[in-house]
């Protein structure tokens, strides 16, 4: 049984990590694609922003269709369309023909991330669902630390459109994945009708379950700080402090492996802790990080490392949030849990969008945009749990 589940984690990673590998693994590629394209920043940034908000809106369609006809077919699709959106990435004839292939390939990569956290409700109750979801953070944390690591070496070896052939090749073994060796969770059925008034009923439904909405916002807003970090950390890295482009990948990796060891303590502490305390105190400490990041960026102190350090904490301590508040906001809608998750990710995606285009719009030679968005993201996303969670567990 237990080489069963770790298989399914396994696969279920790889299917959640489609979208930072879509993300992680061509941002040492920015200035590559600045002279490809003859493209500023704030354009190659809105790449950026046009997958995240694909991401969030695709995670709208697939939650039902997989509460209606199962959890394999979105996958299916998904992941096809996700392999063949990479593919056309290569022949992108400008900047704007490459952010409209960024949404395609987003609206395919998200289904593996509605899909896996429903399987993971199905399968699972609360506690064991967080500690899962740790599991399931060790798998999609190697994207963060290998991927620019990759890219930037494919980038200096065979070029840009290396990146995308890589992404693709990684969609189609997530598709012979899912058909050979992935479970079906949620049987067929007519509970998930998918008549507009009954999808917009479950949606309302859950926009109206106040700590739904806390815990989505908690962990939403915190993530929209990682992505407005990950939109802003090609210039201020590469540009600002000279990181090379090879070398940039160890600096982003080393961040993607504080989140990772992060969610393996929060899965062990899963055996005695509650979920909803672990979650308040990551909070405060995101928080208190990207304060310490905004003054670093204001007053220049430390350099590199005054902006570095306080980014590993805030970064890290996603890996306490991102189960805790995933956990906590699903526990409750075991029956319509595609719909929960694809909300989830509404929620988060479409907040990161609003981040990533917030940071490419007020782009200036320095920090600060970066580290304001950061630490407004921690602040707020305290806020969320203290005003809409309240006390839950």
């Amino acid at each position: 049984m237990q080489g069963k589940q770790g298989s399914l984690v396994v696969i279920l990673g790889a299917l959640i990590a489609c979208a930072p590998m879509a993300v992680d693994l061509y941002l040492p590629a920015f200035p590559a694609l600045e002279r490809a394209f003859a493209a500023d920043v704030a354009r190659v940034q809105w790449t950026l922003a046009t997958f995240f908000l694909g991401f969030s809106l695709g995670q709208a369609l697939y939650g039902p269709v997989s509460d209606r006809f199962g959890r394999r077919p979105p996958l299916y699709f998904g992941m096809t369309l996700f392999a063949l959106a990479s593919v056309a990435c290569l022949f992108a004839p400008n900047i704007e023909a490459l952010m409209g292939l960024r949404f395609l390939q987003a609206i395919g990569a998200c289904a593996g991330m509605v899909t896996a956290r429903a399987m993971v409700r199905d399968l699972f109750d609360l506690r064991d669902s967080a500690r899962v979801y740790s599991a399931l953070m060790l798998v999609t944390g190697l994207a963060p630390i290998l991927a620019p690591l990759v890219g930037g070496y494919l980038l200096v070896w065979f070029g840009w459109e290396s990146i995308f052939l890589a992404l693709a090749a990684f969609g189609l073994a997530c598709l012979l994945a899912v058909h050979f060796a992935l479970p079906e969770t949620r049987r067929p059925g007519p509970a998930g009708s998918l008549a507009l008034g009954h999808v917009l009923i479950v949606y309302v439904r859950l926009l109206a379950h106040r700590r739904f909405v806390g815990y989505a916002l908690s962990a939403g807003v915190s993530v929209a700080g990682m992505f407005a970090y990950i939109a802003a950390s090609p210039f201020v890295f590469i540009q600002l402090f000279g990181v090379a482009e090879e070398q940039f990948g160890l600096l982003f990796g080393l961040n993607g492996l504080g989140f990772v060891l992060a969610a393996q303590v929060n899965g062990r502490a899963m055996r005695g802790a509650e979920p909803g305390r672990v979650l308040r105190v990551a909070l405060h400490v995101q928080a208190v990080a990207g304060l310490a990041l905004l003054l670093a960026a204001a007053t220049g102190a430390l350099g590199l490392l005054g902006v570095a350090v306080p980014l590993f904490v805030y970064i890290a301590g996603l890996g306490f949030v991102m189960p805790n508040a995933g956990a906590l906001a699903m526990a409750p809608h075991g029956e319509n849990a595609g719909a929960a998750s694809a909300m989830l990710g509404v929620m988060q995606f479409g907040l990161a969008a609003i981040a990533s285009t917030v940071v490419g719009a007020i782009h200036q030679p320095s920090a600060m945009p970066m580290a304001i968005a950061v630490a407004a993201s921690g602040m707020l996303a305290l806020l969320a749990d203290r005003v809409l969670a309240g006390r839950a567990a």
